[in-house]
Order: structure tokens, then sequence, then C-alpha cells
């Protein structure tokens, strides 16, 4: 029997600062996700000044 599986996308927006998400919130919010369960699978990122997109699953 195949596993069956949820996902979740988070979006974590730039720092007008620096451009890029702030490496601290993005550390937050895989550890917030991690202790719920999801397991981070890939993050997108197109240019310092658009948002990251943190992809997660967790089984059913």
């Amino acid at each position: 029997m195949s596993k069956r599986w949820q996902y979740l996308t988070i979006e974590m927006p730039p720092s007008m600062m620096k451009g890029g998400p702030h490496p601290e919130k993005v550390q937050a919010e895989l550890t917030k996700q991690g202790n719920l369960g999801w397991e981070l699978v890939n993050m997108v990122h197109y240019g310092s000044m658009s948002p990251a997109v943190l992809i997660f699953k967790k089984e059913q």
C-alpha cells in the first residue's frame, strides 16, 4: 500500500532592508512546522524582492 501525503506551502515575505527572507524568521517557521509533524521538502525563491515559499509534507 502506498503512503498518502498532505502538503503545506508557506510564503515568507522578503526583508525590505536586505532582500530575501529574514533567516531567523525562516528558522522559526521551520521549527514550528517541524514540531507539528511537517517535513520541509523544498524552498523556492526567485529573487531578492520576491517571497520565499517553503513546501512541507507529512503522512496522512
